[in-house]
């Protein structure tokens, strides 16, 4: 793995859907880099400092929110003349996206008034009363045709389905909600899943047609729905909840077909590999150096070399018992992803915050678990491949795959890993500290992929 140097940022960074570009954000300035040669290729400046920034996915044009104003600016990369500015006066601006034609702007203002969609083309706007959620409650088809919008209105919630082409509303229905936390199209655009907020565990299947294929409610009493994700390949839905355990519902009934626990001590019989970061003392021959006793003193502690170290079952994982006398508790599945071939799955106890799950769908059973020393910030699959890296805060990455694990040490000094993204093609991650970013070549993993357990 090959790391470039680190470059400034103060806020968002991402790659462009091609993956030929890097946008940055520098307090007012947005920095276009090449992804090959990391030159800037294009600097744009906006009134304020960007909040947000998105690719349309055409990788053309990207908008940045700055919204202490409230504004959006767009800029188009093959146009630098061109520019775009939203301002949608005293309603505000709580969030925007791109729609699915990268033509389209979709707004929404403070406290849910309306969402607007702004037209690239022809300037024109048209009005969504009472959306239910600013950044959420949103969803496009993965054709791009159509999007399911989740309004509000007399105490009761509604799917809006709209035209992405015309942007005429083709229906509406209310849905069997008491508080609307989500909704996201299944990946074949056949079904939409829609889940209620903590306080009422129910998750609900609709046809685009609005009819409701399935009700799933696996308790009554206690806090309910986490997350949600469905699966690549459409067939599976995994629903993380409050009680500490992942439920995957099929495609053809929406009833489960596996519920997986997560206990604080595995037990066996546990066929899962089970990796432990530990720090290994590097062992120095000096007995042919010759060296004062002060300098010797002075330096024979602190080289270590982190590694993985597998550890036998039983073990116990830390464990945190979140206050009950605080709101929105650190438990539950807060942290899941499916990897791109739908076999895997990794999942995050929220009171277990530096143990990461992987679970085998195929065969039903728990892949491995990975130990860390400090809580996962991030994580993120290959989009290529099963091959999944995650960071902890700390100057390391860390990387599994069916073969194995290991660790895998920035050599930028003082560069400590808070979140990372991969480019689209999974030959590149983006790697962000507090107050800069960096970049890491990863090499295409082969099909027999090997592996050691420690770098």
């Amino acid at each position: 793995m090959e790391f470039t140097e680190a470059y400034k940022q103060t806020g968002p960074c991402c790659f462009s859907p091609n993956s030929r570009y890097i946008a940055v954000a520098v307090d007012y300035r947005l920095v276009i880099r090449d992804t090959l040669s990391f030159k800037v290729v294009q600097l744009f400046s906006c009134l304020d400092k960007i909040s947000l920034v998105e690719w349309a996915n055409d990788s053309e044009y990207i908008l940045c929110g700055l919204y202490k104003r409230p504004m959006i600016q767009a800029w188009s990369l093959t146009q630098p003349e061109w520019t775009c500015k939203i301002d949608e006066g005293p309603a505000g601006i709580a969030y925007a996206r791109w729609s699915p034609d990268s033509r389209h702007i979709l707004t929404t203002s403070d406290f849910q008034l309306r969402l607007t969609v702004w037209s690239l083309l022809n300037t024109a706007c048209i009005h969504v009363q009472g959306p239910k959620h600013g950044s959420k409650g949103v969803s496009f088809t993965k054709d791009g045709k159509f999007a399911a919008i989740c309004t509000r209105r007399d105490c009761k919630d509604y799917v809006n389905l709209l035209s992405c082409h015309t942007w005429e509303i083709m229906g509406a229905f209310a849905v069997d909600t008491l508080d609307l936390a989500d909704i996201e199209w299944s990946p074949d655009d056949s079904a939409i899943v829609i889940w209620d907020s903590p306080l009422e565990y129910k998750v609900l299947i609709y046809s685009p047609d609005g009819r409701c294929l399935s009700k799933y409610q696996a308790y009554e009493s206690g806090l309910g729905v986490k997350s949600v994700s469905w699966s690549p390949c459409g067939q599976y839905l995994a629903v993380g909840s409050y009680d500490q355990m992942l439920r995957v519902l099929n495609h053809l009934t929406w009833k489960t077909f596996a519920e997986f626990m997560h206990l604080s001590t595995v037990r066996g019989p546990c066929c899962a590999a089970i990796f432990k970061e530990v720090d290994e003392p590097l062992h120095l021959n000096m007995s042919e150096l010759c060296l004062s006793d002060e300098f010797l003193q002075g330096n024979s502690e602190g080289h270590f070399r982190v590694m993985y170290e597998v550890t036998e079952v039983p073990i116990s994982l830390p464990f945190q018992k979140p206050p009950a006398d605080k709101p929105n508790p650190k438990q539950g599945i807060g942290l899941m992803s499916w990897s791109k071939d739908s076999r895997y799955i990794y999942t995050r106890n929220d009171s277990m915050p530096t143990a990461l799950w992987i679970w085998d769908i195929h065969h039903l059973e728990l892949a491995a678990i990975l130990v860390q020393k400090d809580p996962i910030r991030a994580a993120a699959w290959d989009p290529t491949c099963p091959r999944l890296v995650l960071c902890t805060g700390s100057s390391h990455l860390y990387m599994w795959t069916p073969s194995g694990a290991c660790c895998v040490s920035n050599p930028l000094p003082q560069f400590n890993i808070n979140d990372l993204k991969w480019n689209s093609d999974g030959s590149c991650l983006l790697l962000k500290d507090k107050d800069s970013f960096c970049c890491a070549a990863v090499s295409l993993m082969p099909e027999s992929s090997e592996y050691s357990s420690d770098d």
